[in-house]
């Protein structure tokens, strides 16, 4: 198969990226796979170039390349196919609207996977008829505005599939009217570590995310104290920075030294590659309020470490075995969770246990396994045909010159999709 991946940058470092680009190399062993990114700002990307896969860019925000495009007068015209409910959307415009039309209507693919909502909706307002449109959530519907849940809503009926990471979102996602839209879960891959499995007899929990509130690292604080209370041979390492809306190192810094814990909890700072720090600890620690999926409790797992993780929605209770390879605990429970991190601390014979039962289970993210899933169900739609789709003319009119996209046709598969959900 040819399969093209659009991606909002692939120069960039995020979850998104990360997996793209395991997932592409493991398919280009058996396919012909591009990854297409929507921007570029630097020569090479963050996360290298995955082998054996072809990866280039539409939009280049290099200010010292000779193609730089950010003096393009549609640079600056908003956005009319990309939606403004993505919250991307101002990062896109007139030109994003032209180049990603254009390379819809030419690429020659089987496969065409968008990578997030607003490049979804490009797939089915502009794509070409004959390759299968494939729609990945990477996030979770409940977490997107109304604006774009309604605009999922309305173009999504298009696709020949979508794929979330969690099943209970996929269960989110058939409750929409979206007739004959193939709707699975599939997980997101964690290669195996380069670095052996971790020693259980460390003395170290870790964590590892942004710190931001809705990681609640407070709770964290709280319930490790208490366990270093009559533990205070064991260390806390929590590793991530703040982002441009929210860094909670000053507020967590000071209740660290409020708790009396500057020699035993340590704030890391973010670390690249993050493996090699994750196997010097013994339990891996997560307090999320929400995930939408939790990489970081797979890439744990992937090392050996038994997760005690709150049972927050969508991916943990997926991923962890309650009481097998780790432990959930209800959300904002700082008692729960301390004493969850207790069980682990204060018996040697069931830390190991459990490192073992994590690192088993987590066999079943490797990429290989990942991989297949999406190639089994892309290869059924391929041979099925995509020819059930409708894509007339004129779909998406876009007006040389401006680069300015109209909606010119609805479909009569998308208008029945709105009209059963505004009768039902």
């Amino acid at each position: 198969m040819r399969i093209s991946f659009l991606l909002h940058n692939g120069y960039h470092y995020g979850g998104t990226i990360r997996t793209t680009f395991t997932l592409a190399e493991e398919l280009a062993e058996r396919h012909e796979v591009e990854i297409v990114s929507v921007f570029r700002h630097r020569d090479r990307p963050l996360l290298g170039l995955p082998a054996g896969v072809a990866l280039r860019h539409l939009v280049d925000l290099r200010k010292d390349s000779p193609g730089y495009d950010g003096d393009h007068p549609d640079f600056h015209r908003p956005a009319e196919v990309f939606p403004r409910g993505d919250g991307r959307w101002k990062q896109y415009s007139a030109l994003t609207d032209a180049r990603i039309g254009e390379h819809l209507r030419g690429v020659e693919a089987d496969v065409l996977v968008g990578t997030r909502p607003g490049l979804n909706v490009h797939l089915t307002r502009q794509a070409r008829r004959g390759p299968v449109l494939v729609g990945q959530e990477h996030l979770v519907l409940a977490g997107h505005s109304y604006r774009l849940r309604r605009d999922i809503g309305h173009e999504y009926a298009l696709l020949d599939a979508l794929t979330t990471v969690t099943e209970a979102d996929a269960r989110a996602y058939r409750k929409l009217a979206l007739p004959g839209v193939r709707i699975e879960a599939v997980p997101n891959s964690v290669p195996a570590p380069t670095v052996g499995p971790a020693d259980p007899s460390a003395r170290t929990v870790v964590a590892a995310g942004r710190l931001t509130g809705v990681k609640r690292y407070d709770v964290l604080i709280d319930a490790f104290a208490e366990v270093a209370a009559d533990h205070p041979e064991w260390k806390l390492r929590i590793y991530g920075t703040g982002d441009a809306v929210q860094d909670l190192k000053g507020p967590l810094t000071r209740q660290i030294k409020e708790k009396g814990l500057t020699e035993r909890v340590f704030l890391m700072g973010s670390v690249t590659p993050l493996e090699p720090e994750l196997v010097k600890a013994s339990i891996a620690a997560v307090t999320s309020q929400r995930e939408s999926f939790g990489m970081t409790i797979v890439e744990a797992m992937r090392c050996g470490l038994p997760v005690v993780s709150t049972d927050c929605p969508h991916g943990p209770r997926e991923i962890i075995e309650d009481g097998v390879d780790g432990f959930l605990t209800p959300v904002d429970d700082v008692a729960a969770f301390a004493r969850a991190l207790r069980r682990l601390v204060e018996d040697d014979e069931l830390r190991a246990k459990t490192a073992r039962a994590a690192l088993e289970a987590s066999e079943r993210f490797d990429p290989a396994r990942i991989a297949a899933r999406h190639e089994e169900l892309w290869t059924e739609l391929v041979e099925r045909g995509a020819g059930r789709r409708t894509h007339p003319r004129g779909r998406v009119a876009v007006h040389a010159g401006t680069g300015r996209a109209i909606d010119a046709v609805y479909t009569l598969k998308a208008k029945a999709g709105r009209l059963v959900r505004r009768f039902r």
